[in-house]
């Protein structure tokens, strides 16, 4: 983890001066990679801490709520150097928060160690990445240009290649992925549920994002302090959840966090280019209430799962699970929602149009065309290209609430039972060596 702050550090700098947009990302590549450092050791030594069921389940649901908290705040505090300084400015906010950890961290979490090494497989590494970047890939050039062959090839290469990769982990002394951990119910069911989760909460994400921005008009300040109110509606689940699951099957409350996230979703549907700002953000808070809700219960049930001695190999594949999600999320539903924009705007923009390709592409190149064009035609763009942003939004919402009620119905036919059921026993001594700071 501490390895993992400094290199992420380091990347961050990196980012917030890049000269070119090859090397913006290279350096995002690398926060990506060593970011993977941070999560999931925190989560391992949440798993390492707490052998106790319930105070791990106190410990996973706060470990939540600051994290949601965390999310909400980035754009916050990003906001207020994008109004002042230039745009890599928001990277440098990373390195306070590093630098605390690294103080801090020595002083303040005991070390655990397990005494098994295992090697790091690099070619299971490049076979999960190829998978999920030519599946990714073919997803959004197929809804950038509609049907063309070698998109289709490409997702087929890359589903070819993932089959390769999970075939490999069966026959590896130390696979990447556990796969026989992955078939327990009591972890499986909690990892498939949160990556579903967050593929509607971060392909969400960037629609109401780009909604308050450029259609509503806020600047990235006003608009990441309007983010906060979803925060608070999700800030407060986490702990409800957490109470109703000493009381309830954890199935019930997971399953129902998941459709009440479904109703948000399709309360997005209704918002329109002139909606009220409330009316937007009562939507997302109740979306992002209930995926809270469903994600802690589910992350405390899967580290639950998990021995003391595979929590950090428990915790990678749980936050890895939760990225590709996050990666689908954004390729499936905003490719929907590119999709549905391009094709309405091409309908609205007439072909002689100066900048007609940029005002077809993207609400942002709309945006930027029509600070160049006369103001009455200005004007008829933009509103063009707002009711399409929303119109697009409404479908990728749709896609997301049916994404979330199947995954509620999973949550309730698959880990029934599961709430419920006694925590295995912890050894009276731990495998992991816990050393002195």
């Amino acid at each position: 983890m501490l390895a993992g702050a400094v290199l992420f550090g380091a990347a961050s700098v990196l980012a917030a001066y890049a000269q070119t947009s090859e090397m913006l990302i290279v350096a995002r590549a690398l926060l990506g990679l060593r970011g993977t450092a941070l999560m999931p050791s925190t989560l391992a030594l949440i798993r390492n801490l707490f052998h106790d069921a319930r105070q791990r389940a106190k410990a996973v649901t706060l470990w939540t709520t600051v994290m949601t908290a965390g999310i909400s705040l980035g754009p916050v505090v990003s906001g207020l150097p994008l109004e002042h300084f230039w745009w890599g400015s928001v990277f440098l906010i990373n390195l306070p928060s590093m630098v605390l950890l690294l103080v801090l961290v020595p002083f303040l979490v005991p070390e655990f160690r397990t005494a098994q090494r295992e090697r790091f497989d690099l070619l299971s590494s490049v076979l999960s990445l190829g998978a999920v970047l030519l599946v990714v890939h073919g997803i959004k050039e197929w809804a950038r240009h509609g049907y063309d062959p070698l998109p289709a090839v490409t997702m087929g290469v890359g589903l070819v290649v993932g089959f390769v990769f999970v075939r490999r982990q069966k026959h590896l002394a130390h696979p990447m992925i556990d796969l026989g951990l992955l078939g327990r119910r009591t972890f499986g069911g909690p990892v498939f549920a949160n990556l579903l989760a967050m593929f509607a909460t971060v392909g969400m994400a960037v629609f109401l994002t780009q909604y308050l921005q450029s259609v509503l008009g806020l600047s990235p300040f006003r608009a990441a302090l309007w983010s906060l109110v979803p925060a608070v509606g999700a800030a407060v689940a986490a702990p409800v959840a957490a109470a109703l699951a000493q009381r309830v099957d954890r199935a019930y409350v997971m399953g129902g966090g998941l459709l009440v996230s479904a109703c948000g979703f399709l309360w997005m549907t209704q918002v329109r280019a002139d909606s009220a700002l409330w009316f937007a953000l009562t939507g997302a808070a109740l979306y992002a209430g209930g995926l809270v809700a469903a994600m802690a219960l589910a992350t405390e049930l899967a580290l639950g799962a998990a021995p003391p001695e595979r929590a950090g190999s428990a915790a990678a594949v749980l936050e890895s699970g939760q990225e590709l999600g996050g990666a689908l999320g954004m390729a499936v539903l905003g490719s929907i929602g590119a999709a549905v924009y391009s094709r309405e705007m091409a309908d609205a923009v007439p072909a002689g149009m100066p900048h007609a390709e940029a005002v077809r592409e993207t609400l942002g190149g709309a945006t930027a065309a029509a600070a160049r064009l006369p103001d009455e035609t200005a004007d008829a763009v933009l509103t063009a290209a707002r009711d399409a942003y929303t119109h697009g939004m409404s479908f990728a919402a749709v896609g997301a609430a049916v994404v979330m009620a199947a995954a509620g119905v999973f949550s309730l036919a698959w880990l029934r039972g599961a709430g419920r059921a006694k925590p295995p026993a912890e050894p009276a001594e731990p495998r992991s060596a816990v050393l002195p700071s």
